[in-house]
């Protein structure tokens, strides 16, 4: 089968469904392809979830500038899509005179970079804001945020979608050639073949492998495209401390370091995160997301000195996200992000290296390839761009009981719980199954309903939701997924015949 759009982007991560949805807003016709069967399922769902300020970033570089700029769009952005944001700001501490210089160097740059509010504080105007911080000084960013990645990402896509963005999940591409007419035919492992006037590369994890697929071997100053995968590990903690963190609170970070170092995040939802470490994994396998023991031990005891009111009992799961970097383990620190229409290769557009503040920078992103995408085709706007996205953000349990109560005269499925530890309604699970990208693996639910990720960790909705999807949907036990392909939750029935 042959499918023929103005633009075709690979990438079905932040950054892409953040390009698709501002291409939306023009007169053209845009294809999203994910290899996954969901948007969203490698980096831009596995990490802490926060929106930087841009201090961390060497002025002048990309990084620098997109992060400011992203994070100042992001208030309208999340407000038009429904998705929770909080501006919480963050410390970022000094715990000895040794790091002071640290904290200079911080404040300079984010000075340089634009980024408002700045201040160092002292220790005492420190436990103002979170009271038994530790540290002599800090840097205070108010701008700093924490959302929902998948929530954002999800939304973006969703958006897209509705203004007309097609999207084929579950197609890994497996060739790119610019024919004599000018145009790109991409090819996928399902045997379709895709023709484009601009391809966009937002692979993420896989943008080298795409940018050789293409043949750019290098970019237009000559940098190396290779991506190191660098594994950042996780623990999720219970709600019960909830409110603990005011703020988010990070360490002053090494020149060299390949993050930001352990730290605790709160999140959107009332969890505590601690992570990520900074490990290098092989790069044959970008999308190995293992836990290893001894980060899991290191983790427990960083978060248990960072915050004592931490028991054993609080650490309720544990995962991995992989940066893309484009520095390797020998030099690094990081590199700045690649954003460039390939030279010799007109319409072929490179997005490399987009590791953390990727998620902050997003909306700035898909401001920068939309105009390289000028270059190419008349971009007239849309009458009738819808750029709002329906419904509540949050979930139904986050709205007053007035609310709760019209919603649940209206539609007795608000009534009903799935997941008690969340508290996610029938209705909330429906509406994430019957999600208009057509994703239905457990996953794609959770994500979108939040079903799954309290304590019980789906011991109590999953068998619920399997039903529901057996009775209501039509599912059989080979239609049962967890993530992907091949990750089969179910083999058959335990009785031969039996469909109940």
């Amino acid at each position: 089968m042959e499918h023929s759009f103005s633009v075709i982007i690979i990438g079905g991560g932040v950054v892409g469904n953040a390009i698709a949805r501002e291409l939306s807003r023009f007169q053209l016709t845009a294809a999203l392809l994910e290899k996954e069967p969901d948007v969203g399922m490698e980096t831009s769902c596995r990490n802490s979830g926060v929106l930087h300020s841009g201090i961390n970033y060497k002025p002048g570089t990309l990084r620098a500038k997109l992060a400011v700029r992203g994070n100042s769009m992001m208030d309208r952005l999340c407000g038009d899509l429904k998705v929770k944001i909080k501006r919480i700001g963050k410390l970022t501490t000094a715990l000895d005179e040794d790091e002071l210089p640290g904290i200079k160097r911080l404040m300079d740059q984010g000075t340089a970079n634009g980024v408002p509010g700045l201040k160092v504080l002292e220790n005492a105007e420190m436990r103002k804001i979170q009271p038994g911080v530790e540290g002599i000084a800090a840097v205070w960013s108010p701008t700093s945020a924490i959302i929902s990645p998948y929530g954002l990402t999800i939304a973006l896509a969703e958006n897209a979608h509705a203004n007309g963005v097609e999207f084929f999940l579950g197609r890994e591409v497996t060739s790119i050639a610019k024919e004599n007419d000018g145009k790109f035919t991409v090819k996928t492992a399902c045997g379709e073949t895709f023709t484009a006037d601009i391809v966009i590369n937002a692979a993420g994890l896989s943008s080298g492998r795409i940018s050789a697929l293409a043949g750019v071997a290098a970019g237009n100053n000559g940098e190396s495209l290779r991506i190191w995968p660098c594994r950042g590990e996780y623990y999720v903690l219970d709600k019960r401390l909830d409110g603990t963190l005011k703020t988010l609170i990070y360490p002053v970070p090494g020149a060299k370091d390949a993050g930001l170092g352990i730290h605790l995040t709160p999140t959107v939802d009332g969890n505590i995160l601690i992570g990520p470490s900074a490990d290098y994994i092989p790069e044959e396998i970008p999308e190995d997301y293992c836990v290893t023991a001894p980060v899991l031990e290191d983790l427990r005891r960083e978060g248990q000195k960072l915050l004592s009111d931490i028991k054993m009992s609080d650490f309720i799961r544990n995962f991995a996200g992989n940066r893309p970097k484009r520095t390797s383990p020998a030099e690094g620190g990081n590199g700045d992000f690649i954003i460039e229409e390939a030279n010799g290769l007109g319409g072929f557009i490179n997005i490399v290296g987009i590791e953390s503040p990727g998620l902050t920078s997003a909306p700035a992103i898909a401001e920068m390839v939309r105009d390289i995408v000028a270059n190419h085709m008349a971009l007239k706007e849309k009458e009738l761009f819808i750029a709002e996205r329906p419904g509540f953000a949050g979930h139904f349990c986050d709205l007053p009981n007035e609310e709760q109560e019209r919603l649940v005269k209206e539609n007795p499925e608000y009534g009903e719980i799935i997941c008690r530890c969340e508290k996610i309604t029938k209705k909330e699970v429906r509406d994430a199954i019957e999600n208009t990208l057509g994703a239905r693996t457990l996953v794609s639910i959770k994500y979108r309903a939040r079903n799954g990720m309290g304590r019980c960790q789906g011991g109590f909705c999953t068998p619920r939701i399997v039903r529901m999807l057996r009775d209501e949907y039509g599912f059989t036990p080979e239609d049962y997924l967890f993530r992907e392909a091949g990750s089969n939750l179910f083999t058959g029935n335990v009785r031969e015949g039996e469909d109940r």
